[in-house]
């Protein structure tokens, strides 16, 4: 489906902005995805007229018909990303061209239409500039972005809908673990599986998310953070957390991560943290790698270290796998200096203290 060509924004202000004594004291303590910004972007598409509609207006509760197609088949994806407050004063974004590409690629298996890259840039721009001030002052500070669209017909028929809703909300958030970033603890799931082939897996929709909320649970009944997910077809290769990428650092500083093969999600943070790697000298190999694997090159000191990656966490240490069968340790269960350097590396070019080469900062203001 063609999304057409790309509308032009009206910007409506709020005109009862959350006042500046509120809005300190809620930026003091962010916490992750609890409080929203004064406004939110909404575009409109219908079948045959493309994308049009577009406007910046104040945040609201979205009417919605009880037949509307999205409430019934699912058919729904979204993005995440931030933008930064920069070392000198100024607001930029970490590569929203490539959330834009993964967006449309989401909607393509989704059976949903594309966005131009125009207006999906464009969306960002407007919401960033006229919510700036939401943007924490932290170390760990930054403004969360969620764009996401749905079917809105009002429709029963199983089939694409016709009609869809392309929305941008923002959040200011501080760190993703409560706590700062610390190694965090994994429950491989004996009984869930995130993805098959053939499946959804490349795709960033919410489907994925509720299928895995069952895990998640099974996680943290047995004491961990998260879930990581074994393959669908053998049960024994490592796939992803339940909303991250994972990588290995072996004994002679190489990276090992799963390959994308169609039942992972491409992160934007796994392929920077992959040229970053490559940039510097490191091997990366991308290649399945089992749990037994992981299990006894930890205790050997074949694996030196392992990490998530993703938007809202960017780099976690990975401490400890736990499963019915068993439980072990990587490494010293600490964060790891091949990790914590990646991090360091990332975070600096995100916020402006390093030097970028690729040109992945996309600025603002």
């Amino acid at each position: 489906m063609s999304g057409g060509d790309s509308p032009d924004f009206e910007i409506r202000p709020n005109q009862a902005p959350v006042d500046e004594a509120e809005r300190a004291a809620l930026l003091a303590d962010p916490g992750f995805g609890r409080i929203f910004t004064d406004h939110m972007v909404t575009v409109r598409y219908a079948e045959g007229k493309g994308w049009y509609d577009a406007q910046v207006g104040a945040r609201r509760p979205i009417e919605i018909d009880p037949a509307a197609a999205v409430l019934h088949y699912a058919q729904e994806i979204f993005e995440g990303l931030k933008a930064y407050r920069m070392e000198d004063g100024g607001i930029a974004m970490f590569r929203p061209d490539a959330n834009a590409a993964r967006f449309n690629q989401s909607a393509k298996r989704m059976a949903m239409p594309g966005l131009p890259q125009e207006t999906f840039l464009q969306s960002l721009h407007e919401l960033i500039k006229i919510d700036q001030r939401w943007i924490p002052e932290a170390e760990e500070g930054s403004l969360y972005l969620r764009p996401f669209a749905y079917a809105s017909e009002v429709f029963l028929g199983v089939r694409p809908a016709l009609e869809y809703l392309y929305l941008v909300i923002a959040s200011p958030v501080g760190s993703y673990f409560s706590g700062g970033v610390k190694p965090v603890s994994v429950w491989a799931s004996p009984d869930f599986t995130r993805a098959a082939p053939g499946g959804t897996g490349a795709a960033k929709c919410g489907g994925n998310y509720a299928s895995g909320l069952s895990a998640q649970a099974d996680a943290m009944e047995h004491g961990c953070d998260q879930v990581v997910y074994l393959d669908a077809v053998e049960r024994k290769y490592v796939d992803e957390l339940g909303g991250m990428n994972v990588f290995f650092v072996l004994d002679d500083g190489s990276l090992v991560t799963p390959p994308l093969g169609g039942t992972i999600l491409p992160g934007i943070t796994r392929d920077s943290i992959i040229k970053l790697a490559e940039v510097a000298g490191r091997k990366v190999e991308e290649r399945m790698i089992s749990i037994d694997e992981w299990r006894e090159g930890s205790e050997s000191g074949a694996i030196r270290e392992a990490f998530a990656c993703g938007t809202a966490a960017v780099i976690t240490p990975i401490g400890m796998v736990k499963s019915p069968e068993f439980e072990f340790t990587v490494a010293d269960g600490g964060h790891g200096d091949v990790t914590m350097g990646l991090r360091k590396q990332l975070v600096d070019i995100q916020r402006g203290r390093a030097d970028d080469p690729f040109g992945w900062v996309h600025r603002v203001a």
